[in-house]
């Protein structure tokens, strides 16, 4: 009788410790499908990096690390940074102008180009006029028309000269304002990092816009939400499935202001100083790269929905949808052969 019970006390150790191996086995496969995910206020928005393949938290501090990076380039108005610096005249100079980084340079350049796609609807040596505008603090301030019409001369890309990383301008008093695409360009090299660790499902979020790394686990699109302009942040316009590609929006609804019964946003015309006044509210732009999706979406508000839409039609790899202010839907040519709409 006592063996009986010894092998039957053997066999319930057995089973405990077969069940314990178990349950530990499969906690740990169940928190390894777990995403993990990191969000911080970062570039004056909230920024959220999130990994599905990955249970290396340092990888998300890491990502989060490279925004603070590239905030000590691209900041306007961060007075320590390499911009600021650039736009005060207190960067070391070359024979050429004063002395830049690659990745200033890069982004530049980047800028620039939109400038001449859209035949200077985008300029980002706007910052004489947007310095002007206070589109944060909440004091609904709006500039005094002097000011702006002695700030716009001063407003011409054509009048930024690059060589060999030295950048000069042809007229004292101007400067770069950077803010519309330096964001999609960062979210490019947060992936670019992510990549080169051996990610393969991530989102990365800078404020509502999003670039995807892959798919999520099982091989499904991750679902992405059109922002719905001047709504909750959860209610979109629309749904739809991205496979590694950015979605990215530029809209009135940002950052604005009221006063005297007239909404004044961000997005600011360089001929006029004054906000785009077109029939848009929103412009998205779903393509491979934060920096394109960046300055196209912000280049297609400025141009308007003829103009923003023929200029979308006409690029490869490229779809967008514009949102105008009877809140209609505009989707480009073969939008729905491509992606995925679900609501």
């Amino acid at each position: 009788m006592t063996n009986k019970k010894r092998r039957i006390g053997a066999i319930c150790i057995l089973i405990f410790t077969f069940l314990l191996i178990f349950f530990i086995l499969y906690q740990k496969e169940m928190k390894s499908r777990n995403p993990i995910t990191a969000t911080a206020f970062k570039l004056n928005t909230v920024v959220t990096v999130t990994i599905y393949d990955s249970q290396d938290t340092s990888l998300l501090d890491e990502a989060l690390a490279l925004c603070d990076y590239y905030e000590e380039i691209f900041s306007r108005t961060k007075e320590t940074s390499e911009l600021y610096r650039l736009n005060h005249g207190t960067l070391p100079k070359g024979s050429d102008g004063f002395l830049i980084s690659s990745e200033l340079e890069e982004l530049i350049r980047s800028g620039l180009s939109y400038g001449e796609l859209s035949k200077g609807a985008f300029d980002i040596a706007i910052e004489p006029v947007s310095s002007l505008w206070d589109f944060t603090s909440g004091e609904k301030i709006v500039p005094q028309e002097t000011a702006i019409q002695t700030a716009l001369p001063l407003v011409n890309d054509q009048d930024v000269l690059l060589n060999n990383h030295q950048l000069s301008f042809q007229k004292e008093g101007m400067g770069l304002d950077l803010g519309a695409i330096a964001k999609g360009f960062i979210s490019d090299r947060i992936k670019d990092f992510l990549v080169s660790k051996g990610v393969k499902s991530a989102t990365i979020n800078l404020g509502g816009n999003v670039l995807c790394i892959g798919n999520r686990p099982g091989n499904t699109p991750f679902r992405i939400g059109i922002q719905k302009p001047f709504a909750d942040r959860n209610e979109t316009a629309a749904v739809i499935e991205i496979t590694d590609k950015s979605v990215i929006s530029s809209g009135i609804y940002e950052r604005y202001f009221e006063k005297d019964g007239t909404l004044y946003h961000h997005i600011l015309n360089p001929k006029t100083g004054y906000p785009c006044d077109t029939s848009l509210v929103s412009v998205t732009i779903i393509t491979e790269h934060g920096v394109d999706g960046d300055g196209l979406s912000t280049t297609c508000f400025a141009l308007g929905l003829e103009k923003g839409m023929e200029l979308i039609n006409s690029l490869p790899d490229v779809q967008a949808v514009f949102i105008t202010d009877d809140y209609q839907l505009h989707y480009s040519d073969n939008f729905e052969e491509e992606i995925h709409i679900l609501s």
